[in-house]
């Protein structure tokens, strides 16, 4: 439970930041909230040979809620965004979502931005990022750009992310109208996501116009369930409608399996999952 040695460096600037991740190459690695990596270095999963804090940066925090997008600053506290009274307004996924991670000393601390840039595959933001259609900005050495969340979540722990880069905020289009719901069965011991189902969706006289499912927990990372959002359009509720969601949800994704949960509970807990998230968008107004 003791990291091996590592060097500690805290930056004042952005460009100071991105200036020692250069400098530093691969033995270096972002910290801010610390939740995911600090564990992984006590049990020596992981030995960087310098932690950049990036927690303090100002470039890297505050909420903007504008009428037609949110923008959060990547060291913004899980905490924050539980309790931002504008961005339950403007987006309600967000706060649903922040309220069921870990406990509250995780959501303190934790930050959107590292969760992300984590890419745990069973932490909850990146379902809410990309059942919302998230862009993550980002700047490195060859400067910024704007990654959409469908393709910024690769594999286990794997991202698009190069390793000279620093996530800096997330941008989320406001679109009123929406039904959304998050449910999640939560691992006892952890509060991660055994499996995780965001869906949001867009309604038409009481029936799904269309809308978008996004699970965690289930894969190797979060993936966007396409072909039971093409079968979205026309849902109305019923039984058979419902089992064929479930049924085009998870087929042909290869399901991680634990000590907690094989592949058959664990698919099982999805289906749940996403019938019981789909029961509160058509119970919701």
């Amino acid at each position: 439970m003791i990291p091996a040695a590592f060097g500690y460096v805290r930056p004042c600037s952005l460009s100071e930041a991105l200036a020692q991740l250069v400098e530093s190459g691969e033995g270096a690695k972002l910290i801010s909230g610390g939740h995911s990596l600090l564990p992984m270095m006590k049990l020596r999963l992981a030995a960087p040979a310098t932690l950049i804090d990036i927690a303090g940066l100002a470039e890297l925090q505050g909420v903007t809620v504008g009428e037609n997008e949110v923008v959060i600053g990547a060291a913004t506290t899980h905490a924050q965004l539980e309790h931002h009274a504008e961005v339950a307004k403007a987006l309600p996924l967000i706060p649903a979502v922040a309220h069921l991670i870990a406990d509250p000393i995780v959501r303190n601390r934790g930050t959107l931005g590292g969760s992300l840039a984590h890419a745990d595959p069973s932490a909850d933001w990146p379902a809410a990022m990309l059942a919302l259609d998230a862009k993550i900005d980002v700047i490195g050495a060859k400067g910024a750009r704007s990654i959409p969340a469908d393709a910024f979540f690769k594999g286990l722990f794997e991202t698009d992310l190069a390793l000279d880069e620093i996530l800096v905020r997330v941008r989320i289009p406001v679109i009123p109208g929406r039904r959304v719901a998050y449910r999640k069965f939560r691992h006892p011991a952890s509060g991660y996501a055994v499996v995780g189902v965001a869906v949001v969706v867009d309604f038409q006289a009481e029936r799904c116009a269309g809308g978008r499912i996004a699970v965690t927990g289930f894969a190797d990372h979060a993936f966007r369930a396409s072909s039971a959002e093409a079968a979205l359009a026309g849902y109305a509720g019923q039984p058979d409608q419902a089992e064929r969601l479930l049924d085009l949800a998870f087929t042909g994704t290869i399901p991680l399996e634990d000590r907690f949960a094989d592949a058959d509970y664990r698919t099982q807990l999805g289906r749940t999952m996403l019938r019981r998230a789909l029961a509160d968008v058509m119970a919701s107004d």
